[in-house]
């Protein structure tokens, strides 16, 4: 991978927001920044920049090789064409083919070192399963692409990172498979993508008890006692610094957040409430474990307001600036 490799940024889901944050993503552009460009269909983001009266010049392009000198005029779309016309807030099983090649080819491309990064646009996980995708999202099937590795999915922003040790399953069925060797995977991909990732050389891993007030020494459940502890005592003796079990309702304090760079949480909710009471419009999806940088806004397709000219490119963008600096910093 050479420095000015670019960024490969996918559509995702083409009745979603997706498109509109890639047009205002390439219009926030700022000198310096790396260049990046999208895998979707030229024709949709042309027919939508017209719709919303985003002033955006579109360039097809038929390699990531050409977006650097394509880029300070025009966004440059690698096309992938869909399979029937997109109208927003509509999702289209006929287009799940196409918003699942802009995810393999991605890939493609980052195992091959010829772009820095991969940068998801939202997927509409429901449509993707209806036409016999079988992954409960994008972290899994990123996985399985690069070979059935081990990740996490964290969640990051200035002010605070989360990662979820079990991540889409019900909370009763969280509850029912959280165990200790959860627990370690999930805290030797964090401390070791920390390291390769964000130049943390000892990570400080906080664990957040699953009970009110870290179980009440039993009277709340035990699981602290019988799972989480053993756990943080394995990732010890392994050299990787973790505290904890800490409540939940006092780990996320603005006081509390100094002392660590990132918490490991027992669900989904557990981990997301806070990150995006925190920064909601700023957070971003990073997929740690894979041998490339993967960064997503963390938020979803926004149907409701897709087509209407009101999606917040926010997330997009701080996405594309974090994977231009993972790049920059990973170690292989």
């Amino acid at each position: 991978m050479t420095a000015t490799a670019p960024l490969a940024v996918t559509m995702g889901e083409p009745a979603g927001v997706g498109g509109e944050l890639s047009l205002k993503a390439w219009q926030a552009r700022r000198s310096g920044n790396r260049p990046f460009f999208v895998l979707d269909d030229p024709d949709r983001l042309a027919g939508l920049a017209h719709r919303l009266g985003i002033d955006v010049p579109l360039r097809e392009i038929t390699g990531p090789g050409e977006a650097a000198s394509v880029f300070s005029g025009a966004l440059p779309v690698l096309p992938v064409r869909l399979g029937a016309p997109s109208t927003p807030g509509r999702p289209d099983v006929a287009n799940a083919p196409a918003t699942i090649e802009a995810i393999e080819r991605a890939v493609r491309f980052a195992q091959g070192g010829i772009v820095a990064g991969i940068v998801t646009n939202p997927i509409q996980k429901k449509t993707l399963q209806d036409a016999g995708f079988r992954h409960p999202g994008h972290t899994e099937f990123l996985a399985e692409l690069a070979g059935g590795v081990d990740v996490a999915m964290m969640l990051a922003c200035p002010q605070l990172r989360v990662v979820p040790v079990t991540i889409h399953l019900s909370l009763a069925e969280a509850v029912r498979t959280l165990d200790g060797e959860a627990i370690v995977r999930a805290g030797r991909i964090t401390a070791r993508g920390l390291r390769m990732l964000f130049g943390i050389e000892r990570p400080r891993l906080a664990v957040a008890a699953l009970n009110p007030h870290a179980g009440e020494q039993g009277a709340m459940g035990d699981e602290e006692r019988r799972i989480i502890m053993p756990a943080i005592e394995t990732l010890r003796r392994e050299g990787i610094e973790a505290s904890g079990p800490a409540p939940a309702d006092t780990l996320f304090h603005a006081a509390a957040r100094p002392a660590y760079d990132v918490a490991l949480c027992m669900y989904h909710d557990q981990a997301l409430i806070p990150i995006k009471t925190i920064d909601f419009a700023g957070g971003v999806n990073v997929t740690l474990g894979l041998p490339f940088v993967r960064t997503s806004p963390d938020h979803g397709t926004a149907l409701d307001i897709a087509g209407t000219g009101r999606a917040d490119p926010t997330s997009l963008l701080a996405a594309i600036d974090m994977a231009d600096d993972m790049a920059r910093r990973r170690r292989h």
